[in-house]
């Protein structure tokens, strides 16, 4: 006799509890604040054959979601965010960090070649690498104190992603005329540093940017003036992409992220 959906999904459930407690985390902390660490950016669509599954088999296939993203764990630290009702260009946001982008190639190997993976389609993938700051070792010793200020506290839940691409002109300039520029734009963006949280990732060489800027926020309406006074410094207009993905989500567990999807 064929096993019943429901046992294989409780086969699936205690598979996928073994996995999370056969592993230890990787040091997400370090991961998340050190130079030296690659940052990818996985962004995906769930196909039409998704919505027309019952629902004991999406929460079949989101169980072994857990499982992938729990075992890898161990060595990436991994993010999520629902894309889904605020942005057309994917449905889910994948953030892992990862001292070798090798290892985040093997999950996202995994994740795409398993059930729940099997419904997903890439909408964007894109790789940096964090490292020290370059320009604010010369600014002025208040502006470098203005910027250890830290962000206001609570939960921020919306998050945002902005590639950048610069010209060649930009490149160009000597290092004092572009020092200079990202002065004022530091000066700029410093009435937003406590309701606005922001990651540079650099990825000349790794992708066809040379930057992913990533953005937390509880209050939407401050990263939009943000991003209005950037425009405004001397240093936007040798952006030459912006966007193109922009993509916007709320920050969300994996659970949170499970139960949205069951429904």
């Amino acid at each position: 006799m064929r096993p019943s959906i429901f046992m294989r999904f409780a086969v699936l459930v205690l598979v996928g509890l073994v996995l999370v407690s056969a592993v230890e985390a990787a040091d997400r902390d370090k991961l998340l604040s050190e130079p030296g660490v690659y940052g990818t950016f996985a962004a995906f669509s769930l196909d039409a054959d998704w919505e027309k599954q019952d629902q004991a088999m999406r929460i079949a296939q989101l169980t072994v979601l857990k499982g992938v993203v729990e075992q890898h764990r161990e060595k990436v630290a991994i993010d999520l965010y629902l894309l889904r009702g605020l942005s057309d260009h994917a449905d889910l946001l994948f953030r892992i960090h990862a001292t070798e982008l090798r290892e985040t190639q093997q999950f996202l190997l995994d994740l795409q070649g398993g059930l729940f993976g099997k419904h997903l389609t890439t909408a964007a993938i894109m790789h940096g690498l964090t490292k020290k700051a370059n320009y604010v070792p010369a600014f002025p010793d208040q502006l470098k104190a203005d910027l250890k200020i830290h962000s206001e506290p609570g939960p921020k839940p919306y998050a945002i992603v902005i590639p950048i691409r610069k010209s060649a002109d930009w490149w160009g300039l000597d290092q004092d005329k572009r020092a200079a520029m990202m002065q004022e734009h530091t000066e700029a963006s410093l009435p937003y540093n406590k309701t606005v949280k922001r990651k540079l990732y650099h990825s000349t060489g790794l992708d066809d940017l040379d930057f992913i800027t990533y953005f937390e926020t509880s209050k939407l309406e401050d990263f939009h003036s943000l991003i209005l006074a950037m425009e405004k410094v001397k240093e936007f207009p040798y952006n030459r992409r912006f966007g193109h993905p922009t993509l916007i989500g709320t920050v969300k567990s994996l659970d949170e992220i499970i139960e949205v999807l069951a429904q």
